[in-house]
């Protein structure tokens, strides 16, 4: 069982610098995300070039991140997590200078998104399955619950830094601020002393990686389990891409507006993580999956319907919650599910749905907001969702029926 007590991953000596590093360096990432897409709009005033960028992040994610669960596996995990938060200071760096030089060109933006796009490929599985040697199994849960809330805390804090930075500091500030924020988790990490779990025998890339697959597939509870990511990540997470529509077209709310709903999102996501952080640990974590799927789902749909930029509000705020919850389960779950030598070929797997399916659903949910209209787009997104999440918890609810019935009959 996990420790009783609020917050038990904060115990741990190792954990803590991991999380204090983090806050900084992931507040300054968000910083550079804001200023990114402001950089890019005031280069081209287009819209297509926004998501264009995005794609250009998030695609090497799709191409390389099962590559980067078998590196994880065969290196030590802090070490392989320090080349990578080094290698991330040279994009914010570089478009740091030429952006004060009067020299960036929306292709170089695009260069540098696409190299830490493939960085992230590699640490995104080192950094999920790293937590695991802080804490130990019995308070992973509460570690990544903690994860997510300075995550959505960051997303929070980093945008209005962002805001105050390009108003009165200059454009390039941030991408300055946020090259300094890696020597936080980069001091953390030279810092921590844990016994890292690396495979001493290795088959070849090709095997390791099927065998990770196979893993995955063999084990039911699992394998439904990336099953429903992939359908929130194709057709659910997408929405956030049309909130500025929903803003201006639907709620008639204005840039302002746009701020609120973004807002309610990342506050309905940062009480997700500082409630299941608060709880320490899920004993059902299938059952808490199962509500949060279908919370998600379900208000989803209502904010697809609602004109009214309050009740969208509430809805969203609902979405982040929902949303965080079970993807937060869901990433214990698995990892607690699975041995030490196969770890970061799982968690490969489940960053490749979750996030390297993000490009391929945005580009979906593009087409049907053209055909459709945002409204159609994301309200048949949501009903696809509503689906998968019910027979994902009809399968588990079946599982409670048997093991009452087989309890009953001995």
């Amino acid at each position: 069982m996990a420790d009783s007590g609020k917050f038990p991953a904060l115990r741990s000596r190792e954990y803590r610098l991991f999380f204090f590093g983090q806050i900084i360096s992931l507040s300054g990432t968000w910083m550079q995300s804001v200023a990114q897409g402001w950089l890019v709009y005031s280069l081209t005033k287009s819209p297509f070039y926004l998501g264009l960028i995005a794609a250009f992040g998030s695609l090497p994610i799709l191409l390389f991140s099962l590559f980067g669960g078998i590196v994880a596996d065969r290196i030590i995990k802090r070490n392989l997590l320090l080349l990578t938060q080094s290698l991330s200071i040279i994009p914010a760096f570089f478009l740091g200078i030429l952006t004060d030089m009067n020299l960036i060109k929306v292709w170089h933006v695009a260069f540098f998104a696409t190299f830490l796009g493939t960085v992230n490929a590699f640490d995104i599985p080192a950094r999920q399955s790293f937590i695991i040697e802080l804490v130990g199994e019995k308070n992973l849960m509460n570690a990544i619950a903690l994860n997510s809330t300075v995550f959505h805390g960051a997303r929070l804090i980093g945008p209005v830094i962002a805001g105050i930075a390009i108003a009165y500091l200059g454009l390039p500030a941030c991408f300055y601020l946020n090259a300094m924020s890696f020597t936080a988790i980069l001091f953390a990490l030279s810092k921590i002393k844990v016994k890292s779990n690396v495979r001493e025998k290795t088959k070849g890339f090709i095997k390791d990686l099927i065998e990770g697959i196979k893993f995955v597939i063999s084990k039911s509870d699992i394998y439904r389990i990336i099953l429903l990511i992939a359908v929130f990540s194709l057709v659910g997470l997408p929405y956030v891409a049309l909130l500025p529509v929903f803003a201006v077209e639907v709620l008639k709310a204005g840039p302002q507006g746009f701020g609120f709903l973004v807002g309610a999102t990342g506050g309905g996501a940062f009480l997700a993580g500082l409630f299941l952080s608060y709880r320490g640990n899920v004993e059902n974590k299938l059952q808490l999956m199962s509500i949060s799927g279908i919370c998600f789902s379900l208000f989803l749909l209502i904010f697809s319907i609602s004109k009214s930029f309050y009740l969208s509000i509430i809805a969203l705020l609902f979405i982040g919650w929902g949303s965080v919850s079970f993807f937060a389960t869901a990433n214990s779950f698995v990892q607690l599910s699975v041995t030490d030598e196969l770890r970061g070929r799982v968690v490969s797997v489940y960053a490749f749905v979750f996030l390297g399916f993000a490009p391929i659903g945005n580009y979906l949910i593009g087409i049907l907001a053209d055909t459709f209209g945002v409204t159609k787009a994301v309200s048949l997104s949501s009903i696809i969702c509503i689906i998968a999440s019910l027979l994902f918890s009809v399968a588990y609810i079946q599982r409670i029926f048997l093991r009452f019935h087989e309890s009953k009959d001995t």
